[in-house]
């Protein structure tokens, strides 16, 4: 498994209602981030302050200029849903995250042992399959 190349194709693909924030984030948000609280609405997250929609895309994703590479703005305080991802090798594949290796996918099992050992840092570990 390669190491993550800052793509960005997981935060493009889940940043417009399919990430979440739970009530302790959103108050801690609110407590000491005002500039991401007023990205919440009514529990939802990355909803326009101006319009009160829902955006197309997460406020805190920025392309580095010149470069085909994306960083994040609030990455010390983004939501548990991005601490965690990427899940397993198989929202890997479905996202075409570029982390994934000829020899991932020629072995699933092992490539899921070794991004659960990347990742046991940042999310809960995975129940044993």
């Amino acid at each position: 498994m390669k190491d993550c190349n800052q793509c960005g194709k997981c935060c493009i693909h889940y940043a417009d209602g399919g990430l979440s924030a739970s009530a302790s984030e959103i108050e801690e948000w609110e407590t000491y981030r005002p500039d991401i609280a007023s990205y919440v609405g009514a529990g939802e997250i990355w909803i326009s302050p101006v319009t009160g929609k829902p955006m197309q895309r997460c406020p805190w994703l920025r392309k580095l200029p010149g470069q085909n590479k994306y960083t994040c703005r609030i990455y010390d305080d983004r939501p548990e849903d991005c601490r965690h991802y990427p899940v397993d090798i198989d929202q890997m594949l479905r996202d075409d995250c570029e982390m994934l290796e000829p020899r991932d996918l020629n072995n699933p099992r092992q490539a899921q042992r070794d991004l659960d050992e990347l990742m046991a840092d940042s999310r809960p570990p995975m129940s044993k399959k």
